[in-house]
């Protein structure tokens, strides 16, 4: 028996509690760096956070279901505005080159335009509608299953991974890999099938911090001439800042000086000691929000993205879709990751890459894929029908 109205719309109060002040902390803190900048990026950010608003709205009047009948268009189209980026086609202006990468659209009167952004969130549905199909039409699962599912899945990641990572964006591919990885673990696959996936990956990997450890020489050039010369960097600069703090160091120095000159309470607002650290409103805006109020102040913040996912988790178990689950699924791998990976690359905990912090830097791409994301969540938890006996 069904316990509540059907008409009577099931609103997760909570999660747009959490979003709302999400929001505020980062229109504050741009706000708080607008000294520093040579445009007015806090009304930009309360736009991107408007026009967000009005995206889930108009995601909210739909059933996310019908996300399954325009999956490919979707996926078609984030594929198109990639293959563009890659054949730089139409060319400048309306293909734009930032910092060596060729990531960015110009579009008239929104300004500019990150295409693996959007990717993100179609990739995620891609992923759980064909989940969904594989699962329905295997009534008996077995190895061969398991690795034409997993097959599914490499087929329709790969391309745009493989895009990404071309122009070249290696935090967009580290997102999309984590996509990828999250919904993978939760997709049904036999655990002895992942776990010799996921040891591969591992000794791949340590076979490759290895190498930049014991034949610095060899990787360099090898780095150089593969065009990824800028990870290569980053990379050197994690591992010895000081070292290389003129170059793949510079950022991370000023950043660890940022965050901990904050200490407990931090300085106050606009009291900045470093104001040299680039991107700080966007890649580096937790290093703001540390300088400005300590240790306590990136705590709440912490806080609040621990809520989030957790509210995301909560939302994935109770829903008793298996294509809403996935969903929910991608998105908490694409935030997580995001958040994990941007504090972390302040901190020196991780490698500096090119990605925002979810919800609170900079960016219209970025915030706009983060709440359409967001009102996918909203829609599946008001379409949850909840039993009295559940």
């Amino acid at each position: 028996m069904n316990s509540r109205n059907s008409n009577t719309p099931n609103i997760d109060y909570s999660l747009i509690f959490i979003i709302i002040l999400l929001g505020i902390v980062s229109c504050f803190t741009i706000y708080s760096l607008q000294p520093t900048l040579d445009q007015n990026y806090f009304l930009k950010q309360v736009v991107w956070y408007i026009v967000g608003s009005m995206a889930i709205a108009v995601i909210m009047l739909v059933d996310y279901d019908r996300l399954r009948q325009i999956t490919w268009y979707l996926y078609g189209i984030g594929m198109i505005l990639l293959l563009m980026l890659f054949f730089n086609f139409p060319g400048p202006p309306f293909i734009k080159t930032v910092n060596g990468a060729t990531s960015w659209m110009q579009i008239p009167v929104f300004g500019t335009m990150q295409p693996a952004e959007f990717m993100k969130v179609f990739l995620v549905i891609a992923l759980a509608h064909i989940i969904v199909n594989h699962n329905e039409k295997t009534k008996y699962k077995s190895n061969k299953s398991d690795l034409w599912l997993l097959a599914k899945i490499l087929l329709i990641s790969l391309p745009p991974m493989g895009l990404v990572a071309t122009q070249p964006d290696l935090g967009g591919f580290l997102v999309l890999s984590a996509i990828v990885a999250c919904i993978v673990l939760v997709s049904g696959i036999r655990w002895r099938i992942l776990a010799s996936i996921l040891g591969s990956v591992a000794i791949v990997a340590s076979i490759i911090v290895l190498l930049f450890i014991y034949f610095p020489e060899e990787t360099d050039a090898f780095m150089d001439k593969s065009g990824f010369d800028h990870v290569e960097a980053r990379f050197n600069g994690w591992l010895d800042p000081e070292k290389y703090g003129k170059s793949g160091g510079y950022q991370l120095v000023l950043a660890m000086m940022a965050i901990g000159s904050g200490q407990l309470t931090g300085k106050g607002f606009r009291e900045f000691e470093v104001t040299e650290i680039p991107e700080q409103h966007t890649d580096m805006i937790f290093t703001a929000i540390s300088e400005q109020f300590g240790f306590l102040g990136s705590s709440i913040l912490v806080t609040l993205f621990f809520l989030l996912i957790y509210r995301l988790i909560h939302i994935a178990l109770q829903s008793n879709d298996p294509f809403g689950s996935y969903l929910i699924t991608g998105f908490i791998g694409m935030f997580t990751f995001q958040i994990f990976q941007n504090i972390g690359m302040s901190i020196q905990l991780l490698p500096i890459t090119g990605l925002p912090l979810p919800f609170i830097s900079y960016g219209g791409s970025s915030t706009l894929t983060y709440l359409m994301a967001i009102g996918i969540v909203l829609n599946i938890h008001s379409r949850t029908k909840q039993y009295m006996f559940d």
